[in-house]
């Protein structure tokens, strides 16, 4: 028997080949024989491509530049190419035609009338391709014309922003101009007479509390309120708050379950995590009415939902870490059951984080130890567990902390504070683990995000933040090159983000965009990624340390 394809639940891709060792034919006395089999898996390291284009449409005047961006994942990487109107397209017969790194960007440096077209990206490698159009108008006064209308409005006045939650209330932030399209005040009443942030007798702070935000399918917006019990719904089209889902006390955590459309909150019970439990919220995406349904698990300290990418569009288990407990829980998203026990004992490690690459199949534990007397001694090394067979491969490396893998699965970064370096491991087609290199790092990380390279196909740079100082650091994986930006102000202390997680986030704009926003205690900074500079500061936006990005409409 043979069976292929994507691994639904862990994103393996691989085949399955089983083979009798005993005929299956019948004995002496008529009576079936037992047949055994032997199983072998054998990875599949050729994946077909798929293709995101961006901008879908644009409109131009005569004499501006025009860019149109082209993104593939496959396995080997795949090659990309340009047509327009069905015709090959040779940028070199043209001074104004330009590809970047590779044809992920086509650049048309000053636009004329005959460069109106269908733009084709197609994208192919050894196993097969796929293609995507950006169309591309030039007219006179091309902001009258349909087509820049509809460009402008839907794709820079709805998609395209960052949704900033505060002390004051909530901000919509359109980065390329630095402009805040929307202002939702925290005394403002937007959906049945209830206010934004009503007053919290136990907050001595008249201010908005807010702990964690997730998108959904750039429709909607959930953000939770700790002190008051409850989520917000914002809808994206309307950008208001349309809903408020009540939920167990404290929710402080959100992870969206884009392969069954749900929203998993992780709720403590009051403010010194006494009662942790998790909650549900089905067809997040759909339906007017959204509930919180309980869960059976208690004493749930975090929870992990391996990432879906262009590649992997399902996965179909998440794990659970139980407060103090060396093990990982394995949990069917759809069936909302416990599967499996991973004990972590004879490695000492109580499980604080997770992370995923569907290259190697391979999870990576973060640890602590699992003796709260241990202090003096180094955490124990990150923890390999094959995501296949569930077992512990063993530490990785000596590296301790957290692990953070880009979005093709194909680079591993581990911020050592020990060393001051962010060690990088890359994951070859074959699955194979390696070291690759480490770029010096004058930080204590609190958050790192990837973002794709401008230069370069298949690279990317990351974006890292100081937990405790004003600078923030680019690292480029392919030449190992390191810049630091200083002076972006200190961050939110500690004290004052007691939700967990990084106390100074950055959050990138998507596979396309160049901007990244970071906040300091009492504003917000826009980066650009491509120049790799301070765009703009937003004042008057304190303690903004809750961001999410919703991108191309």
């Amino acid at each position: 028997y043979f069976l292929s394809g994507v691994n639904s639940a862990l994103g393996a891709v691989g085949v399955l080949f089983c083979a009798s060792v005993l005929p299956g034919d019948t004995n002496s006395r008529g009576h079936r024989r037992r047949v055994h089999y032997v199983c072998v898996c054998f990875s599949l390291p050729a994946v077909p491509p798929v293709i995101l284009v961006y901008p879908e449409t644009q409109a131009q005047e005569p004499g501006v530049s025009a860019s149109l961006r082209c993104y593939a994942e496959g396995i080997p990487d795949p090659k990309l190419t340009w047509l327009k109107n069905g015709l090959d397209l040779k940028p070199r017969s043209s001074k104004q035609l330009s590809l970047i790194a590779n044809g992920s960007e086509l650049l048309i440096g000053s636009v004329r009338y005959e460069d109106t077209g269908a733009y084709t990206c197609i994208a192919k490698n050894e196993v097969g391709v796929d293609e995507d159009i950006s169309s591309l108008f030039v007219e006179d006064s091309a902001k009258k014309t349909l087509a820049n209308i509809l460009w402008r409005e839907e794709g820079l006045s709805v998609g395209n922003m960052f949704y900033i939650f505060s002390d004051e209330g909530i901000t919509v932030l359109q980065p390329s101009e630095c402009e805040v399209r929307r202002q939702m005040k925290r005394r403002d009443r937007e959906q049945a007479e209830e206010q934004i942030c009503p007053p919290v007798s136990s907050s001595p702070s008249d201010s908005c509390v807010w702990s964690s935000a997730v998108n959904v399918r750039d429709k909607y917006i959930y953000v939770s309120q700790p002190p008051l019990s409850r989520l917000l719904l914002l809808d994206v089209q309307a950008q208001k708050v349309v809903q408020v889902v009540a939920t167990d006390p404290f929710p402080v955590k959100l992870q969206y379950d884009k392969s069954h459309d749900q929203v998993w909150v992780l709720t403590w019970g009051s403010a010194d995590r006494t009662r942790p439990s998790l909650q549900v919220i089905p067809q997040a995406s759909v339906g007017e009415v959204h509930h919180a349904v309980r869960t059976t698990f208690q004493r749930v300290n975090d929870i992990f939902i391996p990432p879906t990418n262009l590649i992997i569009t399902h996965v179909r288990f998440a794990f659970l870490f139980l407060k103090n407990e060396p093990a990982v829980h394995k949990i069917d998203l759809e069936t909302l059951h416990r599967v499996k026990t991973i004990s972590l004992k004879n490695y000492s490690c109580v499980p604080q984080s997770m992370a995923y690459t569907h290259m190697s199949g391979v999870y990576f534990i973060h640890c602590q130890n699992l003796h709260k007397n241990s202090f003096k001694n180094p955490p124990p090394p990150q923890l390999l567990v094959d995501s296949v067979t569930d077992t512990v491969i063993g530490p990785n490396l000596n590296l301790s902390g957290q692990a953070f893998v880009s979005q093709d699965g194909r680079f591993v970064v581990t911020p050592q504070t020990q060393t001051s370096k962010l060690t990088v491991q890359t994951v070859s087609f074959q699955g194979e683990l390696r070291l690759n290199q480490e770029l010096h790092n004058p930080l204590a990380v609190s958050d790192l995000v990837f973002q794709p390279s401008f230069t370069e196909s298949n690279q990317h740079l990351v974006v890292a933040t100081s937990g405790t100082g004003t600078d923030l650091l680019f690292g480029d994986l392919s030449s190992g090159s390191v810049e630091v930006i200083k002076s972006l102000k200190y961050p939110i202390s500690p004290k004052d983000w007691p939700w967990g997680g990084p106390n100074r986030v950055v959050v990138s704009s998507g596979p396309f965009g160049q901007y990244l926003v970071t906040p300091s205690s009492e504003s917000i900074f826009v980066l650009n990624g491509k120049q790799r500079t301070p765009h703009c500061e937003v004042s008057d936006i304190k303690r903004g340390n809750t961001v999410v990005w919703v991108g191309e409409v």
